[in-house]
């Protein structure tokens, strides 16, 4: 049994296939495994806490796991630690989750591509057909992350308190969510993952598309994003496509497009959800 892995910080995916991609059980979810931001005790009990996991851990051989908060050692062996321990008689990879956009995105496995993700947190790289390539080490959601799902929300609560919301958006937010100032400090500082606690914030925004302020919010965080990441490789967009994986991107696809007309680099595929393309890629490997 192989099991395919793409973890953001709010939801993880596992999908158990054969070694010809056949999938063998339902696809499971658990909460997310960033290990940047949750302890090895937090990732043990996640695991634990599924039951077609735990039924399944000593069938399994294979483990390949994509994960926020994977691209820095520390955090990276810690994870596979723990996989290790949970899986005992498979083979663990852990990479980061922009490896999985990579293999998700790209329409052949060397093509070249600038690949960026926009779910909870944002990234971007260069995949030159081999390699990946970052020019900017990220400092996480509370300095970086443009254009992601908790950066959206940041900006969604603040305009909300700062006053700056058109009437009947602030109107229509407060209706949706509990906004006392306690209970969101309480949820910043008091509780774990607070980078996805901003990240529901978003679905908000995705549902109010039509509306001009929020139409300039998304388009705002886009240009943020390309500037300070995509146009870091300035020289490759001229001559390679941008992909974009995960739920934001794949819900803001018209207002990319827009940007990369006004910034002129080429938008290439969207995949919200790189795991399928991961199944495929590592069945054919098998």
């Amino acid at each position: 049994m192989i099991l395919v892995v793409d973890s953001g910080s709010t939801k993880c995916d596992w999908i158990a296939v054969d070694k010809n991609g056949n999938q063998l059980l339902e696809k499971i979810r658990t909460k997310g495994l960033n290990p940047a931001i949750i302890s090895e005790k937090k990732v043990k009990k996640i695991l634990k806490k599924s039951k077609e996991l735990k039924e399944n851990r000593k069938k399994v051989t294979n483990v390949f796991f994509y994960g926020a908060g994977c691209g820095t050692e520390n955090p990276r062996l810690m994870l596979k630690i723990v996989l290790q321990e949970f899986f005992p008689n498979a083979d663990i990879l852990v990479d980061e989750d922009t490896m999985a956009a990579v293999y998700a995105t790209i329409n052949n496995p060397t093509e070249a591509a600038v690949v960026c993700i926009m779910g909870t947190g944002s990234n971007c790289s260069y995949f030159d057909g081999k390699k990946l390539e970052q020019r900017v080490d990220s400092l996480g959601y509370t300095i970086m992350d443009d254009a992601s799902g908790n950066y959206y929300g940041k900006e969604l609560l603040r305009d909300y308190y700062f006053n700056h919301m058109p009437e009947d958006i602030k109107i229509a937010f407060a209706d949706k969510y509990n906004l006392g100032a306690d209970y969101i400090k309480y949820n910043l500082y008091k509780q774990p993952n607070p980078n996805a606690y901003l990240a529901q914030f978003a679905e908000f925004m995705i549902l109010n598309k039509d509306s001009k302020y929020i139409q300039e919010l998304i388009k705002s965080g886009i240009r943020r994003f390309a500037k300070n990441m995509i146009l870091q490789f300035k020289e490759e967009v001229k001559t390679v496509p941008v992909h974009f994986a995960g739920s934001i991107a794949f819900f803001c696809q018209d207002e990319i497009k827009a940007v990369a007309k006004e910034l002129d680099f080429k938008v290439g595929n969207f995949e919200r959800r790189p795991i399928e393309g991961l199944v495929a890629f590592h069945t054919k490997k098998a």
